[in-house]
């Protein structure tokens, strides 16, 4: 180097390209949400801390509230994106391409499955029935994304009905009821039950003999007579 001369500055200009082009607002979002999702199931909308959930996803409380509005907001999301996991894998099981009880055992199957698995899920949603469903009814798309399981089990009600296989006085909002109560429950329920009756429904020696019960309760159901 010549006397005199300067030393090469970094290129911070480049370093601040390249930052902007790994940054990922969508994937932030979505990191975002999956920790949320955590610490609202485990301390409820009024116990989570925003600070916490900003401090695990390397954001800022200003971020948050950028993305989604208010702690409030953020809850909502959640609500939004557990219900929208749910409904969308239901949509990939492709139960219309199976014959009706099949179809259905797919389906009921799946239910059972997802609720052992996602505790968060059935966390949340006994958190917002507490709060009387105040904050997920103000979400726009609720509704609307919910009733594509109605549409299933119509669909395949109807099918089983041509059939000649299902009774033809079953109403899929009260079938999904069913389901949705047999499946919840003992997951849901399982420490009041367990402390009543000395058993744990969510134990794993019992998982697959709880699984086929509420699969042959729900197809004896909804099985026409000989």
């Amino acid at each position: 180097m010549k006397k005199g001369s300067k030393a090469a500055e970094p290129d911070t200009n480049g370093i601040a390209s390249d930052t902007r082009r790994k940054y990922d607002p969508e994937q932030t979002k979505r990191n975002i949400l999956d920790v949320a999702t955590q610490e609202f199931s485990a301390m409820g909308l009024t116990g989570a801390r925003v600070d916490a959930i900003a401090e695990r996803t390397n954001t800022t409380k200003r971020m948050l509230y950028y993305y989604f509005g208010s702690k409030e907001g953020l809850y909502q999301a959640v609500l939004e994106k557990v219900y929208g996991d749910i409904r969308a894998l239901e949509q990939d099981l492709h139960v219309s391409e199976l014959d009706p009880i099949e179809g259905m055992r797919a389906l009921v199957e799946f239910t059972f499955d997802y609720h052992d698995r996602q505790r968060d899920f059935v966390r949340l949603i006994t958190i917002e029935n507490i709060h009387g469903a105040k904050y997920v009814e103000q979400v726009k798309s609720f509704k609307g994304r919910n009733v594509t399981v109605i549409h299933t089990i119509e669909d395949l009600l109807s099918r089983g009905i041509a059939a000649g296989l299902f009774r033809s006085d079953v109403d899929a909002i009260d079938l999904h009821l069913m389901i949705s109560s047999l499946c919840f429950h003992r997951v849901g329920n399982r420490h009041t039950f367990g402390t009543a009756f000395g058993r744990d429904p969510s134990h794993p020696r019992l998982r697959a003999r709880h699984r086929a019960m509420i699969v042959d309760a729900v197809l004896r159901f909804v099985r026409k007579e000989d």
